[in-house]
């Protein structure tokens, strides 16, 4: 019966030994990793990547944030965010062993900026912790392209000229060119067309006309000379 009871004895210690030593390592867990931020979820450990963070998004740039604090501080203002960008998380790490993440329109943070006051977790000791590192997840959209403006119509204010050029057009090479007929002289009313001659666009009846006279001429001439021989 001894024996027995020292057995139960001695496995009750084991079971509180163990029982204890799991109590003291929640405790030191806890202790390590807390936060006077109601705002944040302290979480023990390290982190570096969003998919660890499991609250949907990619890894922002800093450029993508207006902030003042950060790393090496003991808080972080984010004060505005870039066209386009949607956060879903802040991670802020420093400590002895943990971070706080911060989820926009969750555990009392506003959907938008500003986001004041950012910490890290307690130290240990419970004094407050240096920010190590920080960065947020969430989704940056494509710029949307604004139309290009308009270019206002050119007005001329060049003068038309005051007298119209003068052209020279070129004669049609189908048609024929004009030839202009000298009209005859009307001798004895004969219009002009010889005396009844066809009239092929140039009258040459005046010439038969100043033939006769001169052959009338020479006539009365030799007729003249034989009158002053006889005479003689």
């Amino acid at each position: 019966m001894q024996i027995m009871s020292g057995r139960r004895v001695r496995s009750a210690v084991t079971v509180v030994a163990l029982a204890t030593a799991v109590l003291l390592g929640t405790a030191g867990s806890a202790l390590a990793c807390h936060s006077d931020d109601d705002r944040a979820k302290p979480i023990p450990g390290n982190i570096s990547k969003c998919e660890q963070v499991k609250a949907g998004g990619k890894a922002l740039s800093d450029e993508d944030f207006k902030f003042t604090g950060g790393a090496g501080e003991k808080r972080l203002n984010i004060t505005g965010l870039g066209e386009g960008v949607k956060v879903t998380a802040i991670v802020v790490l420093g400590g002895d062993d943990g971070y706080n993440v911060y989820e926009p329109g969750k555990r009392k943070l506003a959907d938008t900026p500003p986001w004041t006051e950012l910490r890290a977790p307690f130290n240990r000791d419970g004094s407050k912790a240096n920010i190590d590192k920080w960065y947020a997840c969430g989704e940056k959209a494509k710029p949307t392209e604004q139309p290009k403006p308009t270019e206002p119509t050119k007005t001329s204010t060049v003068k038309p000229p005051t007298t119209a050029p003068t052209t020279t057009d070129k004669p049609s090479e189908t048609s024929a060119p004009s030839s202009t007929a000298v009209p005859a002289p009307n001798v004895g009313g004969n219009g002009g067309n010889g005396g009844g001659l066809a009239d092929t666009g140039f009258d040459n009846a005046w010439l038969l006309w100043a033939g006769g006279l001169l052959v009338l001429a020479g006539a009365g001439v030799l007729v003249l000379l034989r009158v002053r021989r006889k005479a003689n």
